[in-house]
């Protein structure tokens, strides 16, 4: 007899990502059992796995675990572009059950999920870099040709932070995230950070407050 797919809930502060990773998943349904979506909210049924992606959020060595988990036995993923060893290190000794790279296909994802509902623990390996193309799953902006590095950086634009501080919240340098912006704005058109944040809160780039909960799904 088959085992029973594993159930996955899948967080990150904007709806569209979350949707993206869910399509990612469906064709492996067999699998892998997305029983709800969670932008700004905690999960709600109780499930295997949660997948957080880290798009424009906190990164997984800062993620209160508790919050996310709500209360229930879940084992938390981490889904990030940002691979630093002493980041995936962190994010382990906090309490995470396994960290997967944005630049895994879909059937790698799978199994990294798989192994971790096993009990194992689920890292990049050491020599892994972080990720800037072949990201895996959706993101805002992406339809205008923002890349999801450029996005990431927009959105953090858009939800009032700093160069600085989006430089502490994505691990880049100070330089690189400066890079990102310049770029960014060539292609959404703009000059200035206030027609940024115009822009960005026009296209998708303020995070989202929904819950979404497959229908055959028992709290």
């Amino acid at each position: 007899m088959a085992a029973a797919p594993i159930r996955v809930a899948v967080v990150n502060d904007y709806e569209l990502v979350v949707a993206g990773i869910a399509a990612m998943l469906a064709p492996h349904h067999d699998r892998v059992n997305v029983v709800e979506l969670d932008s700004g909210l905690p999960v709600l049924n109780s499930v295997d796995v949660i997948l957080y992606d880290t798009f424009a959020a906190i990164q997984g060595d800062g993620v209160d675990l508790d919050l996310l988990v709500h209360g229930n036995d879940a084992r938390v993923v981490i889904f990030s572009w940002n691979l630093q060893p002493e980041l995936v290190r962190r994010a382990i000794e906090r309490g995470a059950a396994g960290y997967l790279s944005k630049g895994l296909a879909s059937e790698q994802i799978v199994a990294g999920l798989e192994a971790v509902h096993r009990g194992e623990t689920v890292t990049p390996p050491a020599s892994t870099t972080a990720v800037d193309t072949g990201v895996a799953g959706e993101w805002p902006g992406r339809q205008v040709g923002l890349s999801a590095r450029e996005a990431e950086v927009l959105a953090l634009i858009t939800q009032g932070l700093s160069n600085q501080e989006i430089a502490d919240r994505t691990y880049l340098s100070i330089n690189s995230v400066k890079t990102y912006i310049r770029t960014a704005y060539r292609k959404i058109d703009v000059s200035r950070r206030s027609q940024a944040v115009i822009w960005g809160m026009k296209h998708g780039f303020e995070p989202d407050r929904m819950r979404s909960v497959a229908p055959d799904a028992q709290a």
